[in-house]
């Protein structure tokens, strides 16, 4: 079967290739590949920044988003059948005691494996083999979508964990939310805190219709901090007295200077997640002592989250059906490309406006 493959840590570039059509045990699941999504953490894997092959191999089949058809099922088999539409998760525990509770996306130890990124193979390939566990289930009315379910999943933890922290108080409502970052994470908060009921701003550095357009559809507001010429109209320290007081902060942009700033544009008793990885040695000035002040006697909260539970993938999954019934198409708009696979270098070139791009694998696949 066809596949796409990086050697781990060379940053040769994606190739196509030619492996074993793999074979599932009597407690597993043969999976045919519907289409894979792509983020930064495949562009970072291409670039050799990190990624690790399996073990006792040199390349690894990259791709962790995907969608799906349940093509055959072992004998001991009965969670999953022919045909199911199905997303399969990332993570693959090690033997701490948060993995071994059911929370791998908590991995204490670290020795965790992820699909396409760690030590274990990753959905770009026609096919994959997988034990149920692992395995969501989509409603065949999410066909066309169900490909942004484990990206989603990624920010249904955050702020599941957001308010799951506020319960330290007898009564958090929650009114207004500002998300950084106004990417394929920074919109699905953004729906998300909508889907709440949340007043939410979104902010990014670059004004741009299509993501104004957007937000506007779902009832936020975007606020790009420059203008055409790319002169600053507004700083992110400015948006408290603008739009605030915020009592929630998402912030997604991969940029370590607004990942520190996130934690000062909280408002009292209020809580901020920090969602994206910032990589490098980079130096941020920030007045620690400010910081220090503003939290204690704001009783403000901060936290990161990374990867994402089952139960984050199950709610996903419903609210990707919520989602296209109360705003109808605004799901489909945020997939910009889908590329075959035979022409998958195109899918790796980022284009203008680009949100979410999808390499197709087998796109008239059936649906039982």
């Amino acid at each position: 079967m066809k596949a796409l493959v990086i050697t781990p840590g060379a940053g040769t570039g994606a190739r196509l290739v030619e492996v074993e059509t793999p074979e599932p045990g009597p407690d597993e699941v043969l999976v045919a590949v519907r289409c894979v999504g792509l983020d930064g953490t495949d562009t970072e894997l291409i670039r050799g920044e990190y990624g690790e092959a399996p073990p006792g191999e040199s390349q690894l089949i990259f791709g962790h988003e995907s969608l799906g058809i349940v093509e055959r099922v072992g004998a001991q088999v009965r969670d999953v059948a022919p045909g199911d539409l199905v997303v399969a998760m990332v993570r693959r525990p090690d033997g701490c005691a948060a993995c071994a509770s059911g929370e791998p996306d908590m991995c204490i130890e670290g020795n965790y494996r992820e699909r396409g990124i760690k030590g274990i193979h990753g959905f770009l390939a026609e096919r994959y083999v997988e034990s149920p566990a692992y395995l969501v289930k989509v409603p065949p009315a999410l066909r066309e979508i169900g490909v942004l379910l484990e990206p989603l999943s990624v920010v249904e933890k955050g702020l599941r964990h957001a308010w799951r922290i506020q319960e330290r108080m007898k009564a958090w409502e929650p009114k207004k939310a500002l998300v950084l970052g106004a990417g394929s994470i920074g919109q699905f908060a953004a729906m998300l805190l909508r889907l709440r009921g949340v007043e939410t701003y979104v902010t990014a550095r670059h004004p741009n219709p299509t993501i104004s357009s957007r937000m506007e559809a779902i009832g936020a507001e975007f606020i790009p901090q420059q203008d055409d010429a790319g002169d600053v109209k507004v700083h992110l320290a400015d948006f408290p007295a603008l739009r605030g007081p915020f009592d929630f902060v998402f912030e997604a942009t991969g940029n370590a200077s607004v990942a520190m700033g996130a934690m000062r544009v909280i408002g009292n008793d209020g809580i901020t997640c920090l969602a994206s990885v910032t990589g490098g040695e980079s130096q941020v000035e920030i007045c620690a002592s400010c910081l220090n002040v503003e939290l204690v006697l704001g009783n403000r909260c901060v936290f990161g989250t990374v990867n994402a539970n089952r139960v984050d993938f199950e709610s996903g999954a419903q609210d990707l059906a919520r989602v296209s019934s109360r705003w109808p198409g605004w799901l489909e708009g945020m997939i910009s490309r889908r590329v075959p696979l035979a022409r998958f270098a195109e899918a790796l070139t980022k284009h203008p406006g680009d949100i979410k791009v999808v390499i197709e694998i087998a796109r008239q696949a059936p649906l039982a």
